[in-house]
């Protein structure tokens, strides 16, 4: 088995993982992942050091940050390129590893079962239970978002989770093998911790933030084509898609979820984006689409949609990752 076929069937295999098992119960990689992190941060940027105001002390946070993320991302990063080099003798293994760190790099399957689990409790009208669920999808404040707001919160983060945890996996795995996919991972889960916009992590979550939207711009459009491309399994019209997308995504804060946001917008023929609250203060964000606002039902049809447009990129990476990315030069002759 050559390397472009042990990379693609490793891809295969792993999404087929996460399709069955969804994320492991316990012994998270990703969630160690985030131990460490905690721990470096303790020890780079602990509680009484200043994050914000004075100019110095913002560049002293962004710095801190800086090497925070280069050590985390760097490390992983550099650890899986040498096992990969190490398992190039030993195919059956190299695919079986390459399987297994795709399967923990996504977390598609696990996203939209909580989706659905939501759906269901908003059906219900079962207001507090979907405030209790929603810190599992992100991180806005749920105590101030009722029925409407919640299903839209669980739309946009259905939309935005599939590009990260899902369709940005598969495409570096293709691009870059295992450690493409770790690389995103590692840098999507910094950018989840300290990549916000309140005053302590402003500075010291600005370059997680950075490099994770670098990594996630050609997923983030793949994912928007996908969308956009699959409208009509859930009723949808692929020019409604592609005309919100073009005339909405460049308002949003995020230079990728505003992409994918408003292709699915489009496509369920719904408005996303607006009054978004999280603990340290509320965004009015860009509005996306010309519809109602997201009911639970349209929760189900965005869950259904976006499984549609993971399991076509992974087709997609596999595929590609199948194909020879260079040419063998002759032996020079002697």
């Amino acid at each position: 088995m050559n390397s472009h076929r042990s990379r693609a069937v490793g891809i295969a295999l792993g999404f087929a993982a996460d399709r069955a098992l969804a994320d492991p119960v316990r012994l998270h990689p990703v969630a160690g992942f985030g131990r460490l992190a905690l721990a470096l941060e303790d020890r780079l940027y602990p509680a009484d050091v200043p994050g914000g105001g004075a100019v110095s002390g913002a560049a002293a946070a962004r710095a801190r940050g800086i090497v925070f993320t280069a050590a985390l991302v760097g490390g992983t990063t550099l650890s899986t390129a040498t096992l990969d080099r190490l398992l190039r003798r030993r195919p059956v293994v190299r695919t079986a590893a390459t399987a297994a760190i795709v399967w923990a790099c996504l977390g598609g399957t696990s996203l939209l079962r909580i989706a659905e689990a939501h759906a269901d409790l908003l059906a219900r009208g079962d207001i507090p239970g979907s405030r209790t669920l929603l810190p599992w999808l992100c991180g806005r404040d749920p105590v101030a978002l009722e029925a409407d707001d919640l299903a839209r919160a669980v739309v946009e983060s259905v939309a935005e989770n599939t590009a990260d945890a899902a369709v940005a996996t598969v495409f570096w795995a293709a691009v870059a093998g295992p450690a493409g996919a770790v690389a995103h991972r590692a840098a999507n889960t910094l950018d989840a911790m300290v990549g916000h916009r309140s005053e302590r992590y402003a500075g010291f979550g600005w370059a997680s933030a950075r490099l994770d939207d670098v990594l996630g711009w050609p997923a983030a459009r793949l994912a928007g084509t996908l969308t956009a491309a699959l409208a009509p399994l859930v009723a949808g019209s692929p020019r409604r898609a592609a005309r919100i997308w073009l005339r909405d995504a460049r308002g949003h804060p995020s230079p990728n979820a505003g992409v994918v946001e408003a292709a699915c917008a489009g496509a369920l023929g719904v408005r996303l984006g607006g009054r978004t609250p999280y603990p340290y203060g509320v965004q009015m964000r860009q509005v996306l689409g010309d519809g109602p606002a997201p009911r639970p039902a349209d929760v189900r049809r965005a869950g259904r949609l976006m499984r549609s447009v993971q399991g076509a990129a992974a087709v997609a990476a596999t595929v590609a990752a199948g194909m020879p990315g260079t040419v063998s030069v002759p032996a020079r002759r002697r």
